[in-house]
């Protein structure tokens, strides 16, 4: 039988260019004086795990979702509440964000996924909507429009956080771990299952495969991802409003899912990373840098509808994997009816 364990020297080799960006990312920002390029560094980060949940939808399963902000936003506001109501520390908030998140995309799902193409596009459409005109209105739990001010900065084991590389430190952790924790679920059992209903529903429903539990975990863990997402960011700027969670939070998000290409771990993070770097570098142009940005979207679209990276699968070794539906049976691991 071949050892299950791992050799380190051929680990490190066989990730060397996954490590070497890690590494980079890890040095640089120590050497940037203008801590206003560190805040954006940490914004990057936010919204890569916010495009890597929605991709978890969009691109693994085939789920189009244009509502995807309210679940960052019931993070940001559940983690608020956490922490500044019933004193819980950052860690147990974070971790409570997600799961109340999840829980909403559970309710959302359970009802909704038998649907299919526009209409579940609009059932979640709908509750992005629905989300943010009950925070423009519950005055007496989210402060209405005026939001909620003063929430704590992250304390971890009694450590508080105060300096914004502090917080690029924390956001590039949890990047990381979003990062494993997909590329673990995207190479298992479950992530063949979604690559199998995204590729052919019925095809997948013939073999075995419970489309419709899948889909609903797949839910529930796009929306807990969001949360945490959500609970960061609460933290981070100190203050939320429902003005940070509209529709138009939504069509970010699947703009840069589209620019980086979906499908794959690396796409959502460059897309990401464009996007939120376009607009800073043409900010001098003022009024005019939107219009940029605007420009390369539609250029994108026209010259690589995929996005940058998308139409291939990569593991975290950068080596291509195959989606196709013949290769979810490999190594003989086949999907077999329940009981």
């Amino acid at each position: 039988m071949r050892s299950s364990r791992i050799r380190f020297p051929k680990f490190l080799l066989a990730n060397a260019p996954v490590l070497s960006i890690i590494a980079v990312l890890a040095a640089v920002p120590p050497f940037i004086t203008n801590m206003y390029y560190v805040q954006v560094l940490v914004f990057i980060g936010i919204y890569a795990i916010l495009t890597l949940s929605l991709n978890l939808l969009n691109g693994y399963v085939g789920l189009l979702s244009i509502g995807h902000a309210a679940f960052y936003a019931i993070g940001a506001y559940a983690s608020a509440k956490l922490s500044m109501e019933l004193g819980l520390p950052w860690v147990l908030a974070l971790a409570g964000a997600g799961a109340i998140a999840g829980f909403f995309g559970y309710l959302i799902a359970k009802p909704t996924l038998r649907l299919s193409g526009i209409y579940l596009t609009l059932v979640t459409l709908g509750f992005n909507m629905i989300l943010f005109l009950v925070l423009q209105n519950w005055m007496s739990f989210t402060n209405g429009p005026l939001g909620i001010m003063d929430v704590p900065p992250p304390s971890i084991f009694g450590f508080v956080l105060s300096s914004r590389l502090q917080y690029y430190y924390l956001i590039l952790a949890l990047v990381l771990l979003t990062v494993l924790s997909m590329h673990r679920l995207m190479t298992c059992r479950f992530g063949r299952a979604l690559t199998a209903i995204r590729e052919n529903e019925l095809a997948a429903e013939a073999t075995g495969v419970d489309t419709t539990r899948y889909k609903i975990q797949a839910f529930v863990l796009a929306a807990f991802y969001a949360g945490i997402a959500g609970s960061f960011y609460a933290h981070f700027v100190k203050y939320i409003s429902p003005d940070s969670f509209t529709i138009n939070e939504s069509f970010i998000l699947l703009a840069m899912l589209a620019f980086g290409g979906q499908g794959n771990l690396i796409g959502p993070i460059v897309g990401a990373a464009a996007l939120i770097l376009i607009p800073e570098a043409f900010r001098p142009l003022q009024e005019y840098r939107m219009f940029v940005y605007g420009g390369v979207l539609i250029v994108m679209m026209l010259v690589r509808r995929q996005g940058l990276l998308g139409g291939r699968s990569y593991s975290l070794r950068w080596t291509r994997f195959d989606s196709a539906p013949a290769r979810i049976y490999e190594r003989g691991d086949k999907f077999l009816p329940e009981g």
